[in-house]
């Protein structure tokens, strides 16, 4: 690492685990992620689906949960609704409500991404819509687009007022969309702060955190192509950043 990049906020990134055809499981994160964190001035740090990732994680300043699979139903109470799963992994889902528990108690900044806003409800003890055409027949939205990924395919209503709103800097945002689950109830402590025109809940946040924020879209993939986007991580590394500069100053006052 360079002494520059010394300086920058180490940003800890949830990784998607999927099987090959060879039998072996394989941990990954698309690049998209990475380039994004870097774009933003920090430094990614990929945590492997294993539980002594919650100790890397102890020395990061910031958790990035990446989009990916789907849950298990059973981890937020619910039962199987007869829809077709999409990468469910077991060792995916165990340590990902492990590193929401560890960041929490370390007050990390927390930022959710498709999948992620998912982790943040399930974590919170909050539930997953199990599948959207399902439950949403009539709506005229493709939630999940047939369009590039670094294509904006529909509008999301931001609440003005809300941290997210003051990131985004509009109460209206183009995005795009790569997902057949989404939140259904938000946890206590957390408030909707984005919807899809079919009211599907596209952002949320925890008002008394000092950085936790979900979205349903992928910004990652539009931080080249929309200024709005580079900005949700810019301040979520500037979060960790301020993180890290809080952290420095308490331990040089116990030395």
């Amino acid at each position: 690492m360079t002494a520059s990049e010394a300086m920058r906020p180490l940003i800890g990134i949830s990784v998607s685990r999927e099987t090959g055809s060879d039998g072996v499981p394989r941990d990954f994160v698309r690049s998209t992620y990475l380039h994004a964190i870097q774009r933003a001035g920090g430094v990614p740090v990929m945590l492997a689906n294993i539980n002594e990732s919650a100790e890397t994680l102890k020395s990061c300043h910031g958790l990035l949960l990446t989009g990916g699979g789907d849950f298990d139903p059973a981890r937020y109470g619910a039962s199987d609704a007869g829809t077709k799963w999409d990468g469910v992994s077991p060792d995916r889902d165990s340590t990902e409500l492990l590193l929401t528990e560890t960041a929490y108690a370390l007050s990390l900044p927390i930022f959710g991404i498709c999948r992620g806003i998912q982790a943040l409800a399930v974590a919170g003890e909050g539930s997953l819509i199990q599948d959207i055409p399902s439950r949403y027949p009539s709506s005229e939205l493709h939630h999940y687009q047939d369009e590039a990924r670094s294509q904006v395919t529909h509008p999301v209503r931001v609440e003005e007022s809300s941290h997210l709103g003051t990131i985004l800097g509009t109460q209206e945002v183009w995005v795009n969309s790569f997902h057949h689950q989404a939140v259904n109830t938000v946890p206590d402590g957390w408030v909707v702060t984005a919807y899809a025109e079919d009211g599907l809940i596209e952002g949320m946040e925890r008002p008394d955190y000092p950085f936790a924020i979900g979205v349903q879209w992928h910004p990652e993939d539009l931080v080249d192509s929309r200024p709005e986007a580079l900005q949700l991580f810019i301040s979520f590394v500037q979060a960790a950043r301020q993180y890290r500069e809080a952290s420095s100053r308490a331990w040089r006052k116990e030395q």
